[in-house]
């Protein structure tokens, strides 16, 4: 099972999804450029020292990382609003990608058009949104859940 964020905004979110990652054996895709340098000290600050622990894979575009070969073990499962598939009802496999866009603008068209499933998180009447690395935890959480992935 991997994690994949595309072009994140906010360092706090991707060294909590890398903490995120390393507890539960979720491989981390961070797809470039970021809103913010990688060497930010609150990235630094957020991941702690699960650094050794987690399995994180930089790609410098989204056509490299639709390149990179552990791409072709599963399907590529984006988190939308844009759905109307609630992620509950999803079916994952093992070898899954769960993308999640840009905090601030989603993810744009030829994201969209690559992935082979779009699901969204329900929420209440009037919530607006959840923050990335909950939301990632929720998806995350119930995909590991489903194919037997839990560890420890």
């Amino acid at each position: 099972m991997r994690l994949a964020l595309f072009q994140p905004d906010i360092p706090q979110n991707l060294g909590a999804a890398i903490r995120l990652g390393a507890c539960l054996g979720a491989e981390i895709d961070v797809i470039e450029p970021c809103g913010f340098p990688l060497s930010n000290p609150a990235l630094k600050r957020a991941a702690l020292d699960y650094g050794p622990l987690a399995k994180v894979q930089r790609h410098s575009s989204w056509s490299n990382f639709l390149a990179d070969p552990a791409r072709n073990e599963g399907r590529l499962v984006l988190f939308t609003t844009q759905s109307a598939v609630p992620f509950q009802t999803f079916d994952f496999s093992a070898g899954d990608t769960l993308l999640f866009g840009r905090e601030s603008t989603g993810a744009p068209a030829e994201v969209h058009e690559a992935a082979q499933a779009r699901l969204y998180i329900p929420l209440q009447n009037g919530a607006r949104s959840l923050n990335l690395v909950t939301a990632a935890a929720m998806a995350l959480c119930l995909a590991t859940e489903q194919t037997d992935a839990w560890t420890g």
